[in-house]
Order: structure tokens, then C-alpha cells, then sequence
């Protein structure tokens, strides 16, 4: 069997977890391959609001296994925490979830680098998440890292502190440090590793073809967007982690051969968390309202998202890098009762060319969006069950959208709740 993917193909909060979240019953896993809890995945249904950081968006269905993979870098506290609040609302996780020995684990420390870097960055900082992240998954490609499966071995706090101490006299090198209680950082990780204990761990690679070769059907969920991708995004201002399609089989331990369909998951406008280039960013009263009317603010950090229109360039950019064969089209209600709705259609460089291409740095290229004028509309779409209940001015805009990417869209969220979805 193959492995169908969800990705992002912005800058990240797409609607990734409801898509997840509607997809999941046709498969018999969900299995997280990037990322960590900088992730914010929301879904809503029967009134209520999920918003999953480490735990894969499968977890709200029964019969149904949910995999943390061996890409993903973990707090044991924010997990613990997040299986607590679960449980708390009436769902059984333990019976579902299992992790992959191979993920590594964020140290308290790791969190304490990442705020000292971030607070002493001043105006170039990188709008970090401050979870830990990037130290985490430097520790990863350092060599020096430690993983799930480590802390049954009976050294497992010698390893502990030999690395804390490291990074103790890391933090030496900064002028100033930010505010950080790290005994009670350390307290909370230690008993959350007590309790991290509790539940399955498996060789992630082995479990996951095995799980294949039985003719089982898996739903790999990835975190962030194409464009936080740590080589393919807009560097500096990016995640640490592989955020494409590609990382599927770095963070599963799949062969890129098992994979099958890449749905591809887009805003009908563009928006973006922390710092970094963002050509169609609107800093006026229409971007204000954006955010207002699309709720636009960071899942994880609560921090206002940056809004702006939808930009084709980089989606045709995200769809070739991610091979995407179906695209889900989210939000597309907030746009109800703007008039025009523009579509960058391309750049223009400093040089007074066009270009349907993304500049090598995107950071410091004096680019202009190109737009294109599209009539909107004012009545409610959200209780449309069909392409064909929409009016026929939204309908020509995912004609259009559909058109120039040349990807088909075979998903529209016109609401927030997990019914409010058109299939098509």
C-alpha cells in the first residue's frame, strides 16, 4: 500500500489538522513525520475547539492507530499535557498512540537556548515559536541528541545532565538571558518522562512497512508550511525540519517509492506567523480585516498572523517541490463581503521583468505582486454541501485558482466545524 500525505503549502496554518481530522476514517493510521510543538492543529466539531501540537489529528476517531515518527522532536511535558486534556474530554488515547523510539526529545534547556538566541537577536529575531525547536533538532544533527528509546536505559539522567551542562555553558556566550525557571522546567520534563513511559513505543520504520505490507492504509500529517521548509523555504525564516513531501520519508523511514497521493493544503488567502518575507502581505485596513473576519491568530503562540492575498507564484513553487495531486482549499468563507479580491498572478523584479518564478532570496529582492482583480461576493457559503450550492462568483474563483495551478481542488472548507466541508 502507499502512504497519502497532507501538507501545507504556505507558510504554514492552513487548516491542515481539519483536513486530517475528515480524512482520518478512511485510514488505519495517522502518523505525524515532522515537527514538533510548534504545531498547532485545530478542529472543531459538536461545539467544541481541539488544538493538537505533538499528537497526530487521528486521534479523535477509534480503530484507529496514531504514530509520532521518529522526525518529530517532543517536549514530554506539552505531550503529556495534551494527552491529559484528551483524556479530560472523553477520548482514549493510550490504546491509540504509539511513538517512535528514534523521535528525539526537547530538553528544558533546549527551550532556555531558544529564548536566549531569540531574546538576543532584538529586531532580526526569527519569530521562533521559543518550544525548543531549532536547539533540539541541532542537538539532532550534532550527534548529541537524546531520543525516546533512551530514557529506558539505565543512564538515561547521566546523559541527561552531561548535555544540560553543555548547554549551560552555551548560554555563557550571551550578554543577557531571558527569564527561566529551569528547576521547575527540569521537575516537570522528569515526570512527564515517568509518564511518557506508560505508553508503546515501536521501531518506527519496521512498524510502519510492516503495517504496509499487511495492505493497510496510512495518512502521513506534516506540520509548518512548504515555505518554513529548512531548505526550500525563505531562509533564515524558516523550521528546522524537512517540511515538504520529502520528509515523509526522512521522518517515517518509508521509501519515497510508497507514496501516493500529496493533498496539498492552501488558504484562499495567504497569511504569516513571526518574521520574513511575505510578497502579498496587506498592511492596511483590508489585511486588518482578514485577520479579524479569518480569526487569524497563532494557534501555538497567539500571535497575530501576518494577512495578505493569495500569491499563485509560490503555490505553482509548492506544488512542483511537494509533487501535490489534489489541493484543499480552506477558509474560503472568510473572503465572503470582499470586493475586488485580488490574485497575484506574478512579480516584478526590480528590473521592471515579470516573472512567475520565486527569487532565490526573497528577503532582500525588491519584488512587486502582479494582480489580478477577481469580483467577489456577499452571500454565506458556509452551509453549502456542493460546488453547485455556491454562487456562481466563488465558483469562478476556485475555476481560476484550479486553472492556473493546474492541480485539481477536490477539497473546500467554508466554515470552521468539521462539517463544513464541500467535497468534490
Amino acid at each position: 500500500m502507499k502512504v497519502d500525505v497532507i501538507v501545507g503549502l504556505q507558510w504554514g496554518d492552513e487548516g491542515k489538522g481539519k483536513i486530517v481530522d475528515y480524512l482520518a476514517p478512511k485510514y488505519d493510521m495517522v502518523a505525524r513525520f515532522q515537527g514538533g510543538p510548534n504545531a498547532g492543529h485545530t478542529i472543531k466539531f459538536d461545539g467544541k475547539k481541539f488544538v493538537l501540537h505533538i499528537m497526530p489529528s487521528g486521534i479523535f476517531h477509534d480503530n484507529l492507530i496514531n504514530l509520532i515518527g521518529n522526525g518529530v522532536v517532543i517536549d514530554p511535558a506539552i505531550l503529556m499535557k495534551e494527552i491529559s486534556q484528551l483524556e479530560e474530554s472523553g477520548f482514549e488515547v493510550m490504546s491509540k498512540l504509539l511513538i517512535s523510539k528514534k523521535a528525539h526529545l526537547i530538553l528544558p534547556t533546549h527551550k532556555y537556548i531558544d529564548a536566549a538566541s531569540e531574546y538576543a537577536k532584538g529586531k532580526m529575531k526569527i519569530g521562533s515559536t521559543l518550544k525548543g525547536i531549532g536547539p533540539a533538532y541541532m542537538d539532532k544533527t550534532g550527534r548529541n541528541g537524546l531520543r525516546v528509546g533512551d530514557v529506558f536505559s539505565d543512564n538515561f539522567k547521566d546523559r541527561f545532565y552531561v548535555l544540560k551542562d553543555k548547554h549551560l555553558k552555551f548560554l555563557h556566550q550571551f550578554d543577557a538571558l531571558p527569564k527561566f525557571d529551569i528547576e521547575a522546567e527540569e521537575r516537570r520534563f522528569f515526570e512527564s518522562i515517568e509518564l511518557l513511559k506508560k505508553y508503546k513505543t515501536v521501531d518506527g520504520e519496521y512498524f510502519i512497512n510492516e503495517f504496509l505490507d499487511l495492505g493497510k492504509n496510512v495518512l502521513a500529517e506534516g506540520a509548518q508550511g512548504t515555505m518554513l521548509d529548512i531548505n526550500h523555504g525563505t531562509y533564515p525564516y524558516v523550521t528546522s525540519s524537512n517540511t515538504i513531501t520529502a520528509g515523509v520519508s526522512i521522518g517515517l523511514g518509508i521509501a519515497p517509492s510508497r507514496i501516493g497521493k500529496v493533498i496539498g493544503i492552501v488558504k484562499a488567502y495567504t497569511t504569516r506567523v513571526g518574521s520574513g518575507p511575505f510578497p502579498t502581505e496587506l498592511l492596511d485596513e483590508v489585511g486588518e480585516r482578514l485577520r479579524v473576519e479569518g480569526n487569524e491568530y497563532g494557534a501555538t503562540t497567539g500571535r497575530n498572523r501576518r494577512c495578505g492575498w493569495i500569491d499563485l507564484p509560490q503555490l505553482k513553487y509548492a506544488i512542483m517541490i511537494n509533487g501535490v495531486t489534489d489541493i484543499a482549499l480552506t477558509k474560503l468563507d472568510v473572503l465572503n463581503g470582499f470586493n475586488p479580491i485580488k490574485i497575484c498572478d506574478a512579480y516584478e523584479l526590480e528590473n521592471g521583468d515579470r516573472t512567475e518564478k520565486l527569487p532565490y532570496d526573497l528577503d532582500n529582492e525588491k519584488i512587486k505582486p502582479i494582480y489580478e482583480d477577481h469580483k467577489g461576493w456577499s452571500e454565506d457559503i458556509s452551509k453549502a454541501k456542493s460546488i453547485k450550492e455556491l454562487p456562481t462568483i466563488p465558483q469562478e474563483y476556485i475555476k481560476k485558482l484550479e486553472r492556473d495551478l493546474k492541480t485539481p481542488i477536490s477539497f473546500i472548507s467554508v466554515g470552521p466545524e468539521r462539517s463544513a466541508l464541500i467535497i468534490v
